[in-house]
Order: structure tokens, then sequence, then C-alpha cells
């Protein structure tokens, strides 16, 4: 599996920025692809969306982000957004770009991981 990131950047509160990630070499049914970040120590979901295209936000980015993507039927390809607007300078931190399994959003189930890309909100 190789997930390819782009996007991020530097944007002054109240801005927007777009990440994109490629997710190539999915197997299996069911599974989710999504979007975490890490500043200092644990990584924490931000965004997931499932293969029947139900997505789930985390509390603090929840009416200010959008995570949607397409989901080839044969798995080819597997193309994932994540459109942040009204960014705040808590939201500063690296994004990571992962496929989870067992749609928990949480970081130990992970199975593949973007190189990451950096989001710097300035106040």
């Amino acid at each position: 599996v190789h997930l390819e990131e782009s996007g991020g950047g530097s944007v002054q509160s109240g801005g927007s920025l777009k990440l994109s990630c490629a997710v190539s070499g999915l197997t299996g049914a069911t599974y989710c692809v999504g979007w975490f970040r890490q500043e200092s120590e644990e990584r924490e979901v931000v965004a997931e969306i499932d293969s029947d295209g139900n997505p789930k936000y985390s509390d603090s980015v929840k009416g200010r982000f959008t995570i949607s993507h397409t989901f080839p039927q044969d798995n080819a390809k597997v193309n994932l957004t994540l459109q942040m607007n009204n960014l705040k300078p808590e939201d500063t931190a690296r994004y990571y770009c992962a496929v989870d399994p067992i749609c928990n959003g949480n970081y130990n189930y992970v199975d593949h991981w973007g190189q990451g890309t950096q989001v710097t909100v300035s106040s």
C-alpha cells in the first residue's frame, strides 16, 4: 500500500487549505481512509471516511473541515481530500494520511501511513 500526500503549507487564522492523498494498493472490501495529525505526542484522528462514503470528524474540526474521497470499484486508487476552512492556530500540526482497517480512529490500529505534510496557522 502506498500513500502519497500533497497540499499543506502556511496560512493565517481564518484561512483555508486543502490536503490530498492518493492511496494505491488497497485490498479488501471494508476499511476507512482518513487524516490524523500530530503536534507533540500522540497522533489524533481528524477525519475518516469509510468505503460507503460515511464521514466522521473529531469535535474540534466538525463544521470546518470536509473529508471526501473517490473509491473506485477495483480499489485501484483512492483519492482522498481534506478541505480545511476557518483554520485556527490550534490546527497547526503535521497531518498524516492513513488507512484504518478497523475504522475506530485509534492510531494504534492504523496499518499504513503517508509521510505527512505540515500545516501551520498563524494568528
